[in-house]
C-alpha cells in the first residue's frame, strides 16, 4: 500500500502499479498546491514540494473546506481502517480550528453572540443524537461548543425553556460507557434520563442562555405502510415507534387520517428495513410491510341537482323531510362551502343546519369509489316540512341522499395528490431520468445546474412515487437523490381512474 500524499511506499511497488502511483501522486501534489497561492508559486518554481509542505497545505485545505478528502475503506476486509484513522488524527480540523458560531441571545432584541471553543467561557452545547437504551433509558449525546459540563450540574434547555440537571456524564467508546466528572469545549459527551431534552435542543448555562440554529435533517424519500402481526404487538407499536423516531429524526411515523394506515418514512428501503429490524430485535415487535394507500379524493366537474323526499312511518313517531339541492364545482383546493338559499321559511333555520350536518356526513364517502368529496359548493334552496314528523335526523338523511344524487348528476371524478419532486442527478443520467419521469406521468418544471450535478424540478402523482427510490438508485448507480413535498390535487386520468375504482370495489367486498 502506498501513500500518494507523502509518496511513502511507492518505491516498493513494481511495474505498472508504480507508474500509476507516481502519476496519481503528481496529480495530488498539483491539487494540493492549487489550494494555496504561495505554495503554488513555490511548486511552479521548484517543480516539487516537500512532504512537510504537502502535509501542512493539505491540512490547511481541509480545515478551510477547499480540500475534501475521500478515503476508500473496506471494514469487511480490514483495508484502509488504520489509514482513515490516521487522516482524522493528522488532517481533520480540531475544535480549536472551528470558526466562532454565531447564535441569537436569549431575546430577539439581543445582538448576535459568537460562541468560541473555549473552556473558560460559559457552558453551551447542542444535542445531536438520542439513543433509546433498553436498560439506561434515553441517552442524549451532545457536543460542547464552549465552557465545561459537570456531573450533577444544573443547566437551561433553551429550546424547550426548561431547567434540567445532568446526572452522571460519560463518553461513548463503541459499546463502552466511560464515566467522567466533566467534559470541556470540543468534547462529545453523553448523559442519560434527561426529562425533556431531545435531538437538536440547545443547552446552556442558566445565566447565559443561547439558542443554536436547528439541525436540518433531510426529508424522507420512501414510505411503507405497516401493521402489527399480533394483538400484543399492536399494544406496543406506538411507544416503540416513538422511541425510534426520537433516535433518528430522518425516520418518521404518521397515522394517515384518511386511509387510517400507519405509515413509516425514511431515506431509503435499506434504512426502513434496518429500523424495522431494530424494532423486532430490540423490542420484540413484528410488523407486516406494504405499500401505503394513496389518499384519493372525489370532486365534481359540472353542476348537478336533486330533490329528495325522506318519509318513514312505523307506527310511532314518523320522519318526513324534503330537500331541494343544487351543487357546483369550486376551484381546486377550496374545499367545501354550504349555502342557505331557502326563502319563505320552507325549511326552518334549525333544520337547514340539519341539512348541513347531513351533507358533511355524506362528504366522507363519495359516489365514485368511496373517497372523501372536496371542492364542492352545496346550495339548499327549497324543501318541505311536516308539522309533526319533520325533525333533525329526517333532514340529515334527506340532505345526504340529495347530495349523493346531485353528485351522480354532476360528472364526478377522482382526484389524486400531486407531489413537487426535486431530483439531484449526474448530468450523464439526465436522459434516463427524464424518460423515467415521463413514464410515471411526471411533468418537468425546470432544470438547474448545481455543483456539477443537474437539479430537476418536476411534479408527479404520489401513486407513481412509491418505491421510486429503488428505480432512481438503479438508473444512477446510487448517485442521485430526491426530495418530495405535497403540491396539489388533480384529476386522475380515465384509464387509471377505472383501476382505482375497481380496486376500491374489491376492497369493500373483502371487508
Amino acid at each position: 500500500m502506498a501513500n500518494l500524499l507523502t509518496r511513502d511506499g511507492i518505491e516498493e511497488l513494481e511495474g505498472a502499479d508504480r507508474d500509476k502511483a507516481n502519476q496519481l501522486a503528481g496529480e495530488m501534489t498539483e491539487s494540493v498546491a492549487e489550494s494555496d497561492d504561495v505554495l503554488l508559486e513555490k511548486y511552479l518554481e521548484e517543480g516539487e514540494l516537500s512532504a512537510d509542505d504537502l502535509k501542512k497545505a493539505f491540512r490547511d485545505g481541509v480545515v478551510s473546506g477547499k480540500i475534501i478528502p475521500v478515503i476508500p475503506v473496506s471494514v469487511e476486509k480490514g483495508i484502509g481502517v488504520d489509514e482513515i484513522m490516521t487522516v482524522i488524527r493528522d488532517f481533520m480540523p480540531s475544535p480549536e480550528d472551528r470558526p466562532a458560531v454565531e447564535v441569537q441571545g436569549s431575546s430577539e432584541d439581543e445582538e448576535t453572540i459568537k460562541i468560541e471553543a473555549n473552556a473558560d467561557k460559559p457552558f453551551t452545547a447542542q444535542v445531536f443524537k438520542t439513543i433509546s437504551d433498553p436498560y439506561a433509558g434515553q441517552i442524549s449525546i451532545f457536543r460542547i461548543l464552549s465552557g465545561e459540563a459537570k456531573a450533577n450540574q444544573l443547566f437551561k434547555n433553551t429550546t424547550t425553556d426548561n431547567s434540567e440537571k445532568f446526572g452522571q456524564l460519560f463518553f461513548l467508546e463503541g459499546k463502552e460507557q466511560v464515566q467522567t466528572e466533566s467534559a470541556v469545549a470540543g468534547d462529545i459527551a453523553a448523559v442519560a434520563k434527561l426529562k425533556d431534552t431531545h435531538t437538536g435542543n440547545s443547552l446552556s448555562a442558566d445565566k447565559n442562555p443561547v439558542k443554536f440554529h436547528n439541525i436540518n435533517f433531510p426529508e424522507p424519500a420512501i414510505s411503507f405502510s405497516i401493521k402489527p402481526k399480533s394483538r400484543s404487538d399492536e399494544d406496543k407499536i406506538s411507544g416503540v415507534l416513538g422511541k425510534l423516531v426520537e433516535e433518528d429524526p430522518t425516520f418518521q411515523m404518521t397515522l394517515d387520517a384518511e386511509t387510517h394506515e400507519l405509515v413509516v418514512s425514511g431515506m431509503g428501503e435499506l434504512h426502513l428495513k434496518t429500523m424495522l429490524n431494530r424494532m423486532k430485535d430490540r423490542y420484540g415487535v413484528e410488523v407486516e410491510v406494504g405499500t401505503p394507500k394513496v389518499a384519493y379524493k372525489e370532486t365534481i366537474t359540472t353542476n348537478g341537482e336533486s330533490k329528495y323526499r325522506h318519509k318513514k312511518q312505523s307506527g310511532g313517531a314518523g320522519q318526513f323531510a324534503e330537500v331541494w339541492m343544487r351543487i357546483e364545482p369550486m376551484e381546486r383546493g377550496e374545499g367545501f362551502e354550504f349555502v342557505d338559499e331557502v326563502v319563505g321559511g320552507a325549511i326552518p333555520k334549525q333544520l337547514v343546519g340539519s341539512c348541513e350536518k347531513g351533507v358533511l356526513g355524506a362528504l366522507k364517502n363519495g359516489t365514485v369509489a368511496g373517497y372523501p368529496v372536496t371542492d364542492v359548493k352545496v346550495i339548499v334552496y327549497d324543501g318541505k316540512t311536516h308539522p309533526v314528523d319533520s325533525k333533525d335526523i329526517a333532514f340529515q338523511i334527506a340532505a345526504a341522499h340529495a347530495f349523493r344524487e346531485s353528485c351522480g348528476n354532476a360528472k364526478p371524478s377522482l382526484l389524486e395528490p400531486i407531489m413537487n419532486v426535486e431530483l439531484t442527478v449526474p448530468e450523464e443520467n439526465m436522459g434516463d431520468i427524464t424518460g423515467s419521469l415521463s413514464s410515471r406521468r411526471g411533468r418537468v418544471q425546470g432544470i438547474d445546474s448545481e455543483s456539477g450535478m443537474q437539479v430537476v424540478k418536476a411534479q408527479i402523482p404520489l401513486e407513481e412515487m412509491y418505491k421510486y427510490a429503488n428505480e432512481l438508485k438503479s438508473l444512477t448507480a446510487g448517485r442521485a437523490t430526491y426530495t418530495m413535498s405535497f403540491s396539489h390535487y388533480d384529476i386522475v386520468p380515465g384509464n387509471i381512474s377505472q383501476k382505482v375504482i375497481a380496486a376500491s370495489g374489491k376492497a369493500k367486498k373483502e371487508e
